[in-house]
């Protein structure tokens, strides 16, 4: 590792085999950060990425794990500390989208609780779990009234979607979910400030990933003919790790619970 990465810490990366997460672990070995990389079933693409961490000079290690389970969570967590000792930055990147994109009338109980568990309930008790690491004494720390002081303090990002608050009728369970994200930001980062560990909602618009690839068409359509958002382009995974870049590399230390857009304007209300 050169000298202008080293120190950074510690991220786990969830869902970092492909898409968004891989972009995210990327850029942060570039910025200087040893990588988790967590996936649920594709070994091949995320040993790529592995070999991609480290040829920025930086350590990785693969961890597989399906964060709807609970044993398997708690097994990300202590392979984190058994490989790398520390836990810096905590990026809740894995998501689904549904098999079916079923109207709301026709929906079934099975998709919504496939969702929630791995788009809600996995991220919500693995940062409970992360923060509990992360509130541990570290070597060379140093707490005050306003939590850790020095190194920096320790980060959770949450990446949402603008189906937190733009209804979807044909995959309410994805929405949903990612409505719940959303307050799930708010909720640790009211909790966790005093402890001086900020939380941030990353909000993606239309990226152009595997997920979006089968309704490529229909998003071509508004992005370029309906004028679905200002920038009038797809968004690139890119677009989202330079975000969480941004943070953690301590650019925006004054802010938590903070949403970023990075959706091409698309949030923008406009007449």
């Amino acid at each position: 590792m050169n000298d202008e990465s080293k120190g950074r810490g510690t991220a786990i990366v969830t869902g970092a085999s492909r898409g968004i997460g891989r972009a995210i672990a990327l850029a942060l070995a570039k910025a200087g950060y040893d990588v988790v990389i967590n996936y649920a079933k594709n070994a091949a693409a995320a040993q790529e990425v592995q070999a991609q961490v480290e040829a920025h000079g930086c350590r990785a290690h693969l961890v597989q794990a399906d964060i709807s389970i609970a044993a398997d969570r708690a097994r990300l967590v202590d392979e984190t500390i058994r490989a790398f000792g520390r836990i810096d930055l905590l990026v809740n990147n894995a998501g689904i989208a549904p098999e079916v994109r079923a109207d709301l009338l026709e929906a079934t109980e099975e998709s919504f609780d496939r969702l929630i568990a791995v788009n809600l309930k996995g991220p919500y008790f693995l940062t409970q779990l992360v923060a509990k690491r992360m509130l541990e004494p570290r070597p060379g720390e140093i707490r005050g009234t306003g939590g850790l002081i020095s190194p920096a303090a320790p980060k959770i990002i949450n990446i949402t979607s603008v189906s937190a608050y733009a209804a979807s009728i044909n995959r309410g369970d994805y929405c949903i979910a990612k409505a719940g994200l959303a307050m799930m930001t708010k909720l640790f980062a009211a909790r966790l400030a005093s402890e001086g560990i900020n939380v941030y909602e990353i909000r993606p618009g239309i990226i152009e990933t595997d997920m979006t690839a089968s309704v490529k068409a229909k998003y071509d359509e508004l992005i370029f003919e309906k004028d679905l958002s200002p920038l009038h382009r797809w968004g690139k995974p890119e677009d989202v790790a330079k975000a969480v870049v941004a943070i953690a590399t301590d650019l925006l230390p004054f802010s938590t619970g903070e949403v970023i857009n990075v959706d091409g304007g698309y949030h923008l209300r406009r007449l």
